[in-house]
């Protein structure tokens, strides 16, 4: 009954879906081939995710506007592992194996995982993360890409210094000049005037199809700038159905005895999984509903997404919060506004193939630099280091160990594995500092049984770390409503910067909605909280 009553909800708002699908399919869309791209695979399986992203898992999912498709967060580790497979169908069995393993997380109900990474750890993976596909892209960028996958050694040969700058001679300065002028617009379409004028025509649709003119452009007029046929897309164009199934690639199912398939499986499943429940937490918080999105459910929905992909050719997927905030910036309202949009991208590539293989490599590759540098920009390594050592350390070992081994080959038969490697690395020195000071201080986190409307303390103990963040957002959620709260931190020495968010999340948004009244006693200064009710209650 539940399901079908969900199901007719699907299409009360079928005008607002339907826009808001629009929208994100010309979001989706030059994301798609461009995390192809930075992937080194076949335009095709980019296609193929998003199409995936949006049906599959926009159907199966609990989240009514969450988007899901191929994520730039995971095209760093693709290309290594497609590099070092060295085979693209025994990669698929990584995809195929790491969507297995979602869906045994989401039956072991593992959705809270992300509460147990802190967030100097994530931040430190994604930041390493911007810096890998700023490297990988700028072959791409200048035109000098004669490795299809885009490394950063071409540009860059270890030598003395006149071999260093060599190649700079072979700069193709028609790919470089669509490069700079795809980033120029992008970067004016972010400026408040084209961002209320052209709210629903995001910045790099316009430049790809701004890069698309100048090519042909320069093609018209025979100039000796106009692009070569290997710096655009190259996408299969089908004259039959018989003929577009064949397009589809089928995993090599001996990957499954293969150690390397294997890890890169596992790599793939833990990066993707905290990818997605992140980007899930931050799609509820801007939800205009607030609505509460199922996190196991939604790991169901990604497993099976990704088992998916990895059996017809595709990439890794994920909850994406860039098509997701578009998604509701638009106005979309229920899951049929993710569906469409993994619609139009099947109808697109079966309809439009040639209009595609006019893109320039270079448009997608600044669509690229500009997700690489928000991943990397110097904001986050000032927020990091205001933060506190317990915030900035294990964010810059990540960081480090990452580039390491994956940018600058420092362990060169590790190459490939610095993602996982970075962030066991950053694990182990966020647990360390946590060790130094829960020798200090013992840690105790009271909780009290309670009733609609007791008065429920909640006190802090002297030391607070990340590890203790998904007891206390239970215990937070599980407040009956019209309660009152006290949450006191008259003894505490030390609270994780997660933890503190985590409170003034509940105080300042969550609690008002379930009309409790929630007051945050004995904060220092330090922690930014005011010891005061929260707004709402009128208290």
């Amino acid at each position: 009954m539940k399901e079908s009553v969900e199901k007719m909800g699907m299409f009360s708002h079928l005008g607002d879906d339907v826009k808001s699908g629009i929208v994100v399919f010309l979001v989706a869309l030059p994301l798609c081939l461009g995390i192809s791209l930075a992937s080194g695979a076949p335009f095709f399986s980019g296609i193929i995710s998003g199409i995936i992203g949006g049906v599959v898992i926009g159907f199966l999912s609990s989240s009514k506007l969450s988007v899901s498709g191929p994520a730039a967060g995971l095209a760093a580790l693709v290309l290594s592992a497609i590099t070092n497979i060295g085979d693209f169908r025994l990669f698929l069995c990584a995809v195929l194996l790491a969507g297995i393993i979602q869906i045994g997380m989401s039956f072991a109900r593992l959705g809270g995982l992300a509460n147990y990474f802190p967030s100097s750890v994530i931040k430190g993976m994604l930041t390493s993360i911007g810096i890998l596909i700023i490297a990988k892209q700028i072959p791409h960028a200048l035109g000098y890409d004669k490795d299809e996958k885009g490394h950063l050694s071409e540009l860059l040969p270890y030598g003395d210094i006149h071999e260093m700058f060599s190649p700079l001679q072979h700069v193709d300065m028609g790919v470089f000049m669509i490069c700079v002028i795809s980033i120029a617009i992008m970067l004016l379409w972010e400026r408040p005037f084209f961002k209320q004028k052209f709210k629903f025509v995001p910045g790099a649709l316009v430049a790809v199809i701004v890069a698309i003119l100048i090519s042909e452009g320069l093609k018209a007029i025979q100039s000796p700038f106009a692009i070569e046929q290997d710096h655009l897309v190259t996408l299969k164009a089908a004259g039959s159905a018989s003929e577009f199934l064949s397009f589809f690639t089928f995993p090599d199912f001996s990957g499954f005895l293969n150690s390397q398939v294997i890890v890169t499986g596992i790599m793939i499943a833990v990066i993707a999984t905290l990818e997605t429940l992140l980007s899930i937490e931050a799609v509820d918080n801007i939800d205009p509903e607030r609505n509460v999105t199922n996190t196991n459910r939604e790991l169901l929905a990604q497993g099976i997404g990704n088992a998916v992909s990895g059996l017809i050719g595709g990439l890794p997927i994920t909850s994406v919060i860039v098509r997701s905030s578009a998604n509701i910036n638009a106005g979309g309202k229920t899951k049929l506004s993710a569906i469409f949009h993994g619609l139009l991208l099947l109808i697109c590539v079966i309809a439009i193939p040639s209009l595609l293989n006019r893109i320039p490599l270079s448009a997608l590759a600044a669509i690229l630099l500009l997700t690489g540098y928000k991943l990397c920009k110097l904001d986050v390594f000032k927020q990091m280091i205001s933060n506190g050592k317990y915030q900035s350390i294990p964010f810059f070992v990540t960081v480090i160990v990452i580039l390491a081994i994956d940018l600058f080959g420092i362990v060169h038969h590790l190459k490939g594995e610095g993602l996982l490697i970075g962030v066991v690395a950053g694990l182990i020195t966020a647990f360390i500092a946590i060790l130094h000071g829960n020798l200090k201080n013992s840690y105790f986190f009271h909780r009290e049984n309670h009733t609609d409307g007791d008065i429920i303390r909640i006190h802090l103990a002297e030391e607070v770390s990340f590890l203790n963040k998904a007891s206390i957002r239970e215990t937070l959620d599980h407040i009956p409503a019209n309660a009152k709260v006290v949450i006191d931190a008259s003894d505490t020495h030390y609270i994780d910067f997660d933890v503190l968010e985590l409170i003034k999340e509940f105080r300042d948004i969550k609690a008002p909605l379930k009309q409790i009244v929630c007051k945050t006693e004995n904060f220092k200064e330090v922690y930014k909280i005011d010891n005061s009710y929260n707004v709402s209650s009128g208290h």
